[in-house]
């Protein structure tokens, strides 16, 4: 067995808070990969406090997620970042052209 696959535990053995914010985590970073490519469209105030509003939530991410209303609170920073970054729509099916 390879040396990396041996230290890689079974997605059994990971608290479920642990693989609740990896989710949110992926989902945050493509709203900032999404605001960064969308850059050139918002005034450089607009697009610093996005940014840095991203960066607190992921840095807060573990703890937001082991609240009793992680999925409400983190769904609801999810949508106000969607207003800006539009990822929803490329994964919307009946929004799509």
């Amino acid at each position: 067995m390879p040396r990396s696959a041996a230290r890689q535990q079974p997605a059994s053995e990971f608290p479920a808070v642990t693989l609740i914010s990896e989710f949110y985590r992926q989902e945050f970073l493509k709203h900032q990969q999404f605001l960064r490519l969308q850059r050139e469209y918002y005034s450089e105030h607009a697009v610093a406090c996005a940014e840095a509003a991203v960066y607190r939530i992921l840095s807060q991410l573990d703890a937001l997620c082991s609240r009793r209303n992680a999925e409400q609170l983190v769904s609801r920073l999810l949508r106000s970042l969607d207003v800006v970054t539009g990822v929803s729509a490329l994964s919307d099916p009946k929004k799509a052209n």
